[in-house]
């Protein structure tokens, strides 16, 4: 793993959502886990990682696999080394995500955004970099909310998430994905709200090492996942 610099980039539209209607959305995020594909093995990276939610349940679905947690705000990254604090596998970077193919130089198997991708500025580039370090094969997961009205989606008597403007459809995620070097994807549904797409790095493709030193990882600012 690369040397990694200050942290510079902020993604819109991603900080931590309340607590309190966060896990009333997400009640068993172990079962999130399961349903996205992840094998006991795998090494990891959960990009975005914020304070660990998902987290934890990855690394222990994993095991004796690695994770590698990256986000940019450091007190996010402190709760998820807590929350994770019975995992032995987890290891957490603080830096900037836009910067993903300079900071993991070994190929992993899997890549999850969860709640992050809608606030990403260069969406394109992520999956490129995204795919330079999957080994051939390897699974791009991204889990979004629907691109329906954010005044439809309720919890708690208000409305929840990311601008209507910014959210993606599966048929739109796929536009942005697939140019780079990625196959048909398998859709999951994840009530109420949100859809998983599970990406698979073409078989045929070699992997693209990543070049240069390591910068920093994006977690976002304003408004909520």
């Amino acid at each position: 793993m690369a040397e990694q610099q200050p942290p510079t980039s902020l993604f819109p539209a991603t900080s931590m959502p309340d607590p309190e209607w966060w896990h009333l959305l997400w009640p068993e995020p172990d079962r999130v886990i399961l349903a996205m594909g992840l094998q006991p093995g795998m090494r990891v990276v959960d990009l975005c990682c914020g304070d660990g939610y998902f987290t934890a349940p990855l690394a222990q679905r994993v095991e004796p696999g690695r994770v590698i947690a990256i986000d940019l705000e450091p007190l996010l990254l402190q709760q998820a080394r807590h929350r994770c604090r019975d995992h032995y596998n987890c290891y957490f970077l603080q830096a900037d995500a836009q910067e993903l193919a300079r900071l993991v130089e070994e190929p992993v198997d899997y890549v999850l955004i969860a709640n992050t991708f809608h606030g990403v500025p260069d969406q394109e580039g992520m999956a490129r970099n995204v795919h330079r370090i999957l080994r051939p094969g390897g699974c791009f997961a991204v889990i979004n909310w629907h691109a329906q009205p954010r005044e439809q989606c309720i919890v708690l008597g208000t409305p929840r998430g990311p601008a209507t403007a910014l959210r993606l459809s599966p048929a739109r995620l796929r536009q942005i994905v697939e140019p780079a070097g990625f196959g048909t994807p398998r859709q999951v549904e994840l009530p109420p709200y949100h859809y998983g797409m599970l990406f698979r790095k073409e078989e045929n493709l070699p992997h693209t090492p990543a070049e240069g030193a390591a910068s920093a990882v994006g977690q976002p600012s304003a408004d909520e996942r």
